[in-house]
């Protein structure tokens, strides 16, 4: 099993297609890349913390690739956009992704740079990359919220 930690807006809407996409074992909701441990909705929610909104993606590498994840990853979101995702407006809905597996930091690295190589996007990259995964549960409220909820 391994882990990847993505940061696209919203982490109801980001979890609910990783949730549903073959191949993740589980998905959990909650806060990464911040100065304070076990931090709350509301603290994150400040600005005051640095910490995104993430979910935390437990995948086989039999059943999908993290190249795979991270097709979905580019298309659910614009990774152009520096702490915002649409609507919602924060350092917390910035474009992140954290790993602390160095073969996963690689490729990530890679296709960045092969998607800013094709000008994909008008604009550039602004997903920040983070070698850790340190990571805080969300509240449970939050768990799965767009699948218990609609």
């Amino acid at each position: 099993m391994e882990t990847i930690l993505f940061g696209a807006g919203c982490f109801w809407h980001v979890e609910k297609i990783f949730f549903n996409t073959k191949g993740v074992m589980t998905t959990a909701v909650g806060y990464a890349g911040g100065q304070i441990n076990n931090p709350t909705y509301n603290q994150v929610c400040s600005g005051l913390t640095g910490h995104a909104e993430v979910v935390k993606v437990e995948f086989n590498e039999n059943e999908i690739s993290v190249k795979e994840l991270l097709n979905i990853f580019w298309e659910i979101h614009d990774p152009t956009q520096i702490n915002r995702q649409g609507p919602d407006i924060g350092s917390q809905y910035r474009s992140c992704i954290f790993s602390s597996n160095q073969n996963h930091l690689n490729i990530i690295r890679n296709i960045i740079i092969n998607i800013e190589n094709t000008k994909r996007y008008r604009l550039p990259i602004a997903t920040i990359l983070y070698e850790e995964e340190k990571f805080w549960l969300a509240e449970e409220y939050h768990q799965k919220y767009l699948i218990k909820n609609h």
